[in-house]
């Protein structure tokens, strides 16, 4: 115990082995931590937050196309739910064409296409 009037030493300072040995452990724990397992967290809530943003993305995109279809089923074409299919299919079909042109134009000019 420390006298009146003397300055208490740190256990480092002493000589305090065990405290040094601990201190050590722990430097070593929250680094390896801070290497592996903060970058998995991010990685997971990523992944997890992605997930939920595409299904509510999906579920957004059919509604819409539901509102589409009734609308013009019912303002634009008379009542003939056949042409606001087609008209739906058209516009679902016109950007698959385009991608699918690129895709395969992309595939021949790169050498790789199929035999």
């Amino acid at each position: 115990m420390a006298q009146p009037g003397e300055t208490p030493r740190s256990p480092a300072a002493s000589g305090d082995w065990t405290v040094q040995a601990a201190d050590a452990v722990e430097r070593v724990v929250v680094a390896v931590r801070d290497k592996t397992s903060v970058p998995l967290t991010t990685l997971a809530r990523a992944l997890v937050y992605g997930l939920l943003a595409a299904v509510m993305g999906l579920v957004i995109v059919v509604f819409v196309v539901i509102v589409v279809v009734r609308l013009l089923t019912a303002y634009v074409v008379g009542g003939e739910v056949w042409a606001a299919y087609v008209i739906v299919g058209g516009i679902f079909v016109l950007p698959g064409v385009f991608l699918l042109r690129r895709a395969s134009s992309a595939q021949g000019s790169s050498g790789k296409g199929a035999s």
